[in-house]
C-alpha cells in the first residue's frame, strides 16, 4: 500500500521539477564575472540549456558530438560559423552542427547574452579548441 502511494508521488515530482518556465527578465549575468559566464538552466540526458554571458569573446572550438541551439538574448557580435563570419544580434537563432567551427567577438557596448541547447546532454568532454592561424 505504501509503494502504491509513493511511486507516483515521487514520479509527480520528477515529472514537474524539471519543467520550467523561465521569463527573460529573470535570466541575468553576474556583475564581475568572468569574461565568460556560463549558468546551468537544465540538462537531462538528452540535452542541457546555458545562459552564457560574453563580455569580449569565445574562442574558436568545435564540438565533436554537440549540436548547439544559440538563442541571442541581448548584445550584437560578429559570429565564426564554419568559414563564414555574421553579425548576430538580439532575436537571433543560430543553429551550429556538431563538428563546425564557431567563435564569437562582441561587438557592441553590452555583453552578448544567449541560452544556448546543447543535445545530446553536455558535459564540456567534446569541446575542442582550434588553434588560429597568425
Amino acid at each position: 500500500m505504501r509503494s502504491t502511494i509513493l511511486l507516483p508521488a515521487v514520479l509527480l515530482y520528477h515529472c514537474c521539477a524539471a519543467q520550467q518556465v523561465i521569463g527573460p527578465g529573470t535570466l541575468h549575468c553576474a556583475e564581475g564575472a568572468t569574461a565568460v559566464h556560463v549558468t546551468p538552466l537544465h540538462s537531462d540526458s538528452l540535452a542541457s540549456s546555458f545562459l552564457i554571458c560574453v563580455d569580449s569573446e569565445v574562442n574558436a572550438h568545435f564540438h565533436r558530438a554537440h549540436t548547439e541551439h544559440v538563442f541571442v538574448l541581448e548584445g550584437t557580435a560578429t559570429l565564426r560559423l564554419g568559414d563564414a563570419e555574421r553579425t548576430i544580434k538580439a532575436g537571433d537563432t543560430v543553429i551550429i552542427p556538431a563538428g563546425t567551427v564557431h567563435a564569437v567577438r562582441v561587438t557592441g557596448e553590452a555583453p552578448l547574452r544567449v541560452i544556448s541547447v546543447q543535445s545530446p546532454r553536455y558535459d564540456g568532454s567534446d569541446r575542442v579548441p582550434v588553434e588560429e592561424a597568425r
